[in-house]
């Protein structure tokens, strides 16, 4: 695991000495912020409503008013800009020509792996720390269940280490950093379509087994609150799939 740590570390001082991490937390802060911003109006607005209609202030969920919605752009959005945080992790090695070096030294493809996947998780982690005064600010206005927020979060960071693992693989595919980008974009979006496919063939014995695919399925549980070992299974799994195809990527051109 040292070497493991070691890469981390390299990685990371590459993050924050160049655009990129900068660019995609402020891309995803704004972004999610913004939206944020938008359903406490909306909320704010809707209360005023039931007020004037009640005579009195209403009963609101803030969980589910605000919080599931915010959860679910938030998996939207890290959709469109996690593919932007892996593309370069082995497309840029491969396109300077340092992946032979890489790939010929004593540290084992297992340690390069998972060190360039840890120094992603990392700075995904302090992308979703960053919008820690969402739930804090609620909080300090008004009254809201600090377990089904956490449970969102969690599911929100399981997710984002789904579209990480698959970023990997889609940069071990190709030098391209864009072209890492796009396929990395292309496999999570199958796997959140997977979801919408899987309701318009409820009534067809495919349909339940589509659900059981779809990310989007597992991670609306976590969102409402509930934690299933179904969907930290799957959620698992799918992260090791994406580094066992990402070492059988780079286990084969270590050969050729």
């Amino acid at each position: 695991m040292r070497s493991a740590f070691a890469i981390m570390e390299k990685e990371l001082r590459v993050y924050f000495t160049s655009p990129i991490a900068y660019v995609v937390t402020a891309v995803f802060v704004l972004i999610t912020g913004y939206l944020f911003y938008s359903i406490v109006l909306f909320a704010s607005s809707q209360s005023l409503q039931m007020m004037r209609v009640q005579g009195a202030l209403p009963q609101i969920n803030l969980n589910d008013l605000i919080f599931r919605p915010t959860f679910h752009n938030m998996a939207v959005i890290l959709m469109l800009t996690l593919p932007l945080l892996t593309m370069r992790l082995l497309a840029e090695e491969k396109k300077i020509k340092t992946i032979e070096l890489l790939l010929t030294s004593p540290v084992s493809l297992i340690a390069i792996i998972m060190g360039k996947y840890l120094a992603a998780m990392a700075v995904f982690t302090i992308m979703l720390l960053f919008t820690a005064y969402m739930p804090l600010l609620m909080g300090t206005y008004g009254s809201i269940q600090w377990m089904p927020i956490l449970t969102g979060y969690f599911g929100v960071w399981l997710l984002g280490g789904v579209f990480i693992a698959v970023g990997l693989f889609a940069s071990a595919l190709t030098e391209n950093q864009i072209i890492a980008s796009f396929v990395g974009f292309g496999i999570v979006l199958i796997l959140w379509l997977i979801g919408w496919i899987a309701q318009g063939m409820s009534d067809s014995p495919l349909g339940p087994m589509l659900a059981y695919l779809s990310i989007g399925e597992h991670t609306e549980n976590f969102i409402k609150g509930l934690t299933d070992t179904q969907d930290l299974v799957y959620q698992a799994s799918l992260i090791v799939v994406g580094l066992f195809l990402t070492h059988r990527v780079l286990e084969s051109q270590r050969w050729k």
